[in-house]
């Protein structure tokens, strides 16, 4: 089990990280339901843009022309590139998201990768957690992201973890980010077992991240080692769950967990008995996979 004191400074770390955002957001407005959620700063930038929103005080709607989910996400491209040479957005990806009401539901409009934060729209991933049972125990194995990543370079991460992309799935993307992160077989990543799902709404420096990530475990064999094969991921260690919980918990130096694998790694210990029932910090650990909706969605006016 993990210690108490272990438990308070988790609590304290990802308390901070995974805060809800604060201060003023106006709603990206689709078909009378918030796509997205921009502050003042990025509102006024989407306001000199011409010919393809109509920016007002209580929100963001498109232009009366722009009323299709093709216009939309081609007006979006047109946009999106605007604000990468502007310097307002991360590395271009050149893959889409699928915006859309809910998971698979038919999308308001597909959307830049790079630009899903600057826009705060609801995005999804899978993370994996690879375990190993040490005969009572178990291990997990985690990975060190390329100090050359976009968004949180050189820090400590799940095994495997990726967004899902349009025209991908689920169990697509988990098997194409396997191979990539760890040089999992695909038979082997099918074997991943669903475990739920967890939330994030945070501020950042790139916008909002509103992110759903798909959970899932993949135990793997003994003598199974991780190998990258997209430069993407620079380590690899495997370590007890005692200690995941001591990294989940440090939030200085060169073991730093990003904030959402450590979300996600907090789960697992959740799930897997880890963490006691009556730990004085359980009840707002458990609350930190759920976090109530902090935009909500409202019918515009």
């Amino acid at each position: 089990m993990i210690d108490d004191g272990v438990l308070a400074a988790l609590s304290a770390r990802l308390g901070r990280a995974l805060a809800p955002p604060r201060g003023r957001y106006r709603p990206l407005w689709v078909e009378r339901a918030a796509a997205g959620w921009l502050d003042d700063a990025r509102a006024a930038r989407l306001a000199a843009i011409a010919d393809v929103f109509d920016v007002r005080d209580d929100g963001i709607s498109f232009d009366a022309g722009i009323n299709t989910a093709s216009a939309r996400s081609d007006a979006l491209a047109r946009v999106a590139r605007a604000l990468a040479a502007d310097g307002l957005l991360t590395a271009w990806r050149d893959e889409r998201y699928a915006v859309a009401p809910e998971f698979h539901a038919p999308p308001w409009f597909e959307l830049e990768r790079a630009a899903a934060r600057f826009f705060g729209v609801r995005t999804y991933a899978v993370h994996i957690n690879g375990l190993v049972r040490h005969d009572r125990d178990v291990a997990m194995w985690i990975a060190r992201r390329s100090p050359d990543k976009a968004i949180d370079p050189d820090m400590l991460d799940n095994l495997v973890g990726g967004g899902i992309a349009v025209g991908q799935s689920v169990a697509s993307t988990a098997v194409k980010e396997a191979w990539e992160e760890a040089g999992i077989a695909a038979s082997v990543a099918a074997r991943a077992q669903p475990a739920g799902a967890v939330h994030l709404c945070r501020a950042q420096s790139d916008g909002l991240q509103r992110e759903t990530i798909f959970v899932h475990d993949l135990w793997l064999p003994a003598d199974f080692v991780p190998a990258g094969q997209d430069g993407e991921v620079v380590e690899h260690r495997l370590v007890s769950l005692r200690e995941v919980g001591a990294l989940i918990a440090n939030d200085d130096g060169p073991d730093v967990v990003t904030a959402d694998a450590a979300l996600v790694m907090l789960d697992c210990l959740l799930r897997h008995g880890a963490i006691e029932p009556d730990a004085p910090d359980y009840g707002a650990l458990e609350a930190l996979r759920h976090p109530p909706d902090s935009l909500p969605s409202s019918p515009a006016a």
